[in-house]
């Protein structure tokens, strides 16, 4: 007699996103553990789906709930300014939220509000970690916005390279952005953890971007902000909050086995 084994073929239903430029691949589960060789997988842009990250919405006892965040290499990220954005969306489609929502990331808590395709996220307080230096002919500057990143404002962003970013994302482990300032408007260019290369755009990094200017009084405390992408992007900043809003696109749903 023949002894026969029936395979189970499993399968989840994962959203694409975009937010200007960044791409991600978002997903809810009841199941909170980790889900970086997942991460490693989807968001290979050769054998599989392709994106900057992936994002995972778990409960949370107080908040709305909780994301998961991953880089492409898997590695784990505290906080993407971009990543906040496709995730309020995701949720408020998928009624896990209501327009309004906070939910927990490993910078703390986000706010944001979702307005069709525009979503408004309340950034993290910013924390100074090094002030203005110099090294390998630029002047630089390194804050946290949720996660660390190094800036130089600059004349002109084909001085935006790569060899040097990379010599300074590994030395002081943080993203590196080149950004410069042209007629009141903000123009960033960034290096990205976890991609180990250029990202068409990253919140976080435009935040440190447009707060460096600010600290240097060359624009203004609402601005519009333009990534590689060039999607443009509204900074502004109260007495108490930074706020960063932008639109999303839901690009795709699929059902995919794992």
């Amino acid at each position: 007699m023949v002894k026969c084994e029936k395979i189970w073929e499993m399968y989840m239903t994962v959203a694409k996103y975009d937010a200007s430029g960044n791409d991600f691949i978002i997903f809810h589960s009841d199941i909170e553990k980790d889900y970086s060789n997942l991460a490693i997988k989807l968001c290979n842009r050769e054998n599989s789906i392709g994106a900057d990250g992936l994002i995972v919405i778990v409960p949370d006892n107080t908040l709305d709930f909780k994301w998961l965040f991953y880089n492409s290499d898997g590695s784990y990220a505290a906080m993407c300014g971009n990543g906040t954005r496709a995730c309020a969306h995701y949720a408020f489609d998928n009624n896990l939220a209501k327009k309004d929502m906070c939910f927990l990331t490993g910078a703390g808590k986000i706010c944001c509000q979702v307005d069709g395709n525009i979503v408004q996220t309340t950034m993290t307080k910013p924390k100074v970690i090094k002030e203005s230096f110099e090294e390998l002919g630029f002047t630089w500057y390194i804050v946290d916005t949720g996660v660390p990143h190094i800036v130089t404002i600059i004349d002109d962003l084909e001085k935006f390279d790569l060899d040097i970013c990379s010599k300074m994302r590994y030395k002081y482990d943080c993203n590196v952005n080149f950004a410069k300032v042209e007629d009141g408007k903000l123009f960033v260019r960034t290096y990205e953890r976890g991609v180990e290369g250029e990202t068409l755009a990253c919140g976080t990094g435009m935040v440190a971007s447009f707060l460096r200017a600010l600290e240097l009084d060359l624009i203004d405390t609402c601005v519009d902000v333009y990534p590689k992408s060039n999607e443009k992007l509204t900074i502004k900043k109260d007495d108490t909050n930074i706020y960063f809003k932008g639109a999303v696109t839901k690009e795709f749903i699929r059902e995919i086995d794992v």
